[in-house]
């Protein structure tokens, strides 16, 4: 036997595996997604998703501070309005769920990373990701109604922005928009692939986002498609 590469031998304990291992993951790599509702002394437990919660501005301080503790340092924000109308005016409104939980927990708990998604389905009364015309989500409307969205996240203090709408060119025009007021240095993480999927009906029951009329397979993507 000629062949002198042994790969086995770094392979052969906990120790050098650890040593040579190219991706570990550990809570640093992590994002918590929490959901935080409209109204006080609220913990109420997600049927669609055992062992998560949505919690109210008053009772998210005690969730963070488990996780700060657990050495979870990175938050993904969900907001549950109490009122919804056909442009999802409770996602740019500086008194909006997310940005008075963004002002709240940059306060109680700065050392944590809060990522803020960026939608309108849980805002709009119709839940769809943006602003209908004609039964339809128009995406150059809706991208005007993106920019302000993510302007008025980062003005209460995100530390980072995540699209989540699927419309086409949103990232460019919220990084341009983002710029422009001051924001350059601000990051954008935005979804790379978000199907038409089924997977996501437990998430949209946590949100209580489900669309009202129709689907959002115009603008999300075909399952069918892997290389799209």
């Amino acid at each position: 036997m000629n062949n002198r590469t042994r790969s086995r031998r770094l392979r052969d304990n906990e120790k050098i595996r650890n040593l040579v291992r190219e991706t570990s993951v550990n809570t640093s790599s992590l994002i918590y997604p929490i959901f935080i509702q409209e109204g006080k002394n609220i913990k109420e437990e997600i049927p669609s998703m055992e062992g998560q919660y949505r919690y109210s501005l008053d009772q998210l301080p005690f969730r963070l501070e488990e996780l700060a503790i657990k050495g979870v340092q990175n938050i993904m924000l969900f907001g549950i309005p109490d009122h919804k109308d056909e442009i999802g005016s409770g996602a740019f409104h500086e008194e909006g769920i997310i940005q008075k939980t963004l002002l709240q927990s940059k306060e109680t708990h700065p050392e944590l990373f809060y990522i803020a998604d960026l939608c309108m389905c849980e805002y709009t009364s119709h839940g769809h990701c943006g602003i209908l015309k004609n039964g339809k989500v128009d995406n150059d409307t809706t991208l005007e109604y993106l920019e302000k969205i993510a302007v008025s996240q980062a003005e209460a203090g995100a530390d980072m922005i995540a699209p989540s709408d699927m419309m086409d060119f949103r990232i460019g025009r919220i990084r341009d928009e983002l710029d422009k007021r001051g924001f350059q240095n601000l990051p954008i993480m935005a979804y790379s692939a978000k199907y038409a999927s089924s997977f996501y009906d437990h998430f949209r029951a946590a949100a209580d986002s489900a669309p009202a009329c129709g689907n959002r397979k115009s603008y999300q993507m075909d399952f069918h498609n892997r290389k799209e």
